[in-house]
């Protein structure tokens, strides 16, 4: 059996205001093509489907148009919620989808929902556990200390019936993580302080696959079988050198996995440029990428840049943002003792360049001191 593993669509993202609906349209019609020309049977997606737990007209219609696309191809869906859809309204329907092999699950209630698929080697197992809380979850083990996720996930699993001996797999949207080794974040996720919400791989040892949301760039943890599939698109400045893909899995006899990552392509990119203004306006520089790109500018000039963003984006018209890296940007933030200590013995330009120098990390030059003491002079004389 050929399954895709999808995670963390988000659609109705905007970033610094700019919608990507056409964005996610266009990756998702690049998905039904990878799903058309590698015969994919079963496609899962592991939560986080919406961006808002309200999603945008917008975005509810590029997921039904989605999900049509993939009952017409007679393709098999499986769903979860993610910790940024609402469960409730993420499974409006579900029963009717069932007649079309759409399945989703999107509350816990007790039992991790079950489906089940065969193919020339015997059962499939699809055990499909949504975004949850342990405070969800207690009130099904009274008889149990459920202080952290990782107790939670460790109860979950204990009070199923796994046959080891058919072929399982998992969806989770949890941080799930292992001792020892480091997981790709990005600033998009939401990560509780302390690890509270750490959950150890290990609670997934009985499974052949985990296929896991929430984290968006793409990665194996401990052994091939377990991965995030990561989101397939940059959702942040943070991503920019992630490459983005979707996992296909081949299940061939118990103990038979191989694993595919087919990289995705997006209709524009997320990059990041640093320099002076005036090289980066130089087409020799420009036409050296996408100018269509969403674009994080680092601007290198010492001086203040008048109208940046607007004469960027006469070239880069999707700047998103512009920010600085010279050697006022570079200063210390901090006023020291000695300035402090000898404030009241100083005169008003001095302290001014004082003022100047500590914001910007330089002396002020000949021509602004001069403007300066001509403004401080004038308004003494007044």
């Amino acid at each position: 059996m050929r399954i895709m593993h999808l995670s963390d669509l988000h659609l109705g993202l905007s970033i610094m205001e700019q919608s990507l609906i056409e964005d996610q349209k266009y990756i998702l019609n690049e998905i039904i093509n990878v799903i058309k020309n590698k015969d994919v049977e079963v496609v899962m997606i592991c939560g986080d489907i919406y961006d808002k737990n309200v999603p945008s007209v917008e975005a509810v219609k590029l997921f039904n148009d989605f999900l049509i696309s993939l009952s017409n191809l007679k393709v098999k869906v499986l769903v979860i919620a993610g910790n940024h859809d609402s469960r409730d309204r993420l499974i409006f329907g579900s029963e009717l989808f069932k007649k079309s092999d759409i399945y989703i699950e999107g509350i816990y209630t007790g039992n991790i929902k079950k489906i089940s698929f065969n193919d020339e080697y015997g059962k499939i197992n699809f055990f499909m556990l949504p975004f949850v809380k342990p405070s969800e979850v207690r009130k099904y083990f009274g008889n149990r200390d459920i202080a952290s996720y990782d107790d939670m996930i460790n109860s979950i699993i204990c009070n199923e019936e796994i046959n080891t001996e058919e072929r399982n797999v998992i969806m989770v949207h949890q941080f799930v993580i292992s001792n020892g080794v480091s997981i790709v974040r990005s600033d998009s996720e939401v990560i509780s302080l302390g690890g509270l919400d750490n959950v150890d791989v290990s609670n997934f040892d009985s499974f052949d696959y985990v296929a896991m949301g929430h984290i968006h760039g793409p990665q194996k943890l401990i052994r091939n079988c377990v991965r995030y599939s990561g989101s397939p698109l940059k959702y942040s400045f943070s991503e920019v050198n992630q490459k983005k893909s979707v996992v296909v899995i081949d299940f061939g006899k118990k103990g038979n996995v191989d694993i595919e990552l087919v990289d995705l392509k997006p209709i524009r990119d997320m990059r990041v440029i640093k320099g002076p203004i005036d090289k980066l306006l130089d087409k020799r520089v420009y036409s050296l990428g996408n100018v269509d790109d969403y674009i994080s500018v680092i601007l290198t000039d010492n001086d203040y840049v008048v109208d940046a963003i607007g004469k960027l984006r006469g070239v880069y018209k999707n700047v998103l943002r512009v920010s600085y890296d010279n050697i006022r940007s570079n200063g210390t933030d901090f006023i020291s003792d000695s300035f402090d200590s000898n404030v009241k013995l100083k005169g008003e330009l001095e302290l001014f360049s004082d003022f100047y120098k500590l914001q910007n990390n330089i002396d002020m030059d000949n021509e602004r001191f001069s403007i300066i003491s001509n403004i401080i002079d004038d308004l003494n004389d007044k």
